[in-house]
């Protein structure tokens, strides 16, 4: 009798498969018709002149969640380019620096990168009212973000949700030190 042997790469394998078949197998349909979105009337003569979500959202970087696009790569790669701003003479502010949140228990630490929000946020839209501009003064927890507190004001409503843990607790602790400075040296070069 033939016995067969397998890895824990093998399992790997499989489990992988069987949690991205559904979503390749959808690729096709990632985003619902206005017809059948259950928000759009299908009878209204509008729906001759909408654009349909995927005609829009197929060619932009995608992403695993939420509308399925990767926004910040989209503005980074200039496949966008949201307005800024009301007025002309507003400046815009782009910062270049990461805040490191090292307290998250045995979680990796959270990088928060500026940039990513500040390409298309003006401060005023989280500082004062959201965060505190000064280092240790806001008390968050994963708690207070799923309440809608910090991060949890756009994050989980109009920004990525907060089930991809990683993309916000991205930094492994062995790491921490290497990757500060990593950020250090790129805040200055820009």
């Amino acid at each position: 009798m033939l016995k067969i042997r397998f890895s824990c790469g093998f399992y790997t394998l499989l489990l992988m498969a069987t949690l991205l078949l559904p979503l390749i197998s959808s690729a096709a349909s990632k985003w619902k018709s206005l017809e059948k979105d259950g928000i759009h009337d299908p009878d209204s003569p509008a729906m001759g002149v909408l654009q349909e979500p995927a005609a829009a959202l197929s060619k932009l970087p995608q992403n695993t969640s939420g509308n399925m696009v990767d926004w910040v790569k989209a503005l980074e790669d200039g496949a966008i380019h949201p307005r800024t701003n009301l007025w002309p003479e507003t400046k815009v502010r782009i910062r270049n620096d990461d805040v490191f949140l090292e307290k998250t228990g045995e979680m990796p630490v959270v990088r928060f990168p500026h940039r990513a929000h500040t390409m298309w946020l003006d401060c005023k839209n989280c500082h004062e009212k959201y965060f505190i501009s000064k280092k240790g003064a806001n008390p968050i927890t994963m708690m207070k973000i799923l309440q809608g507190y910090y991060c949890g004001r756009c994050h989980g409503a109009v920004a990525f949700p907060l089930t991809e843990c990683d993309r916000c607790h991205s930094v492994p602790r062995s790491k921490l030190e290497k990757i500060k400075a990593e950020s250090r040296k790129a805040e200055n070069r820009k």
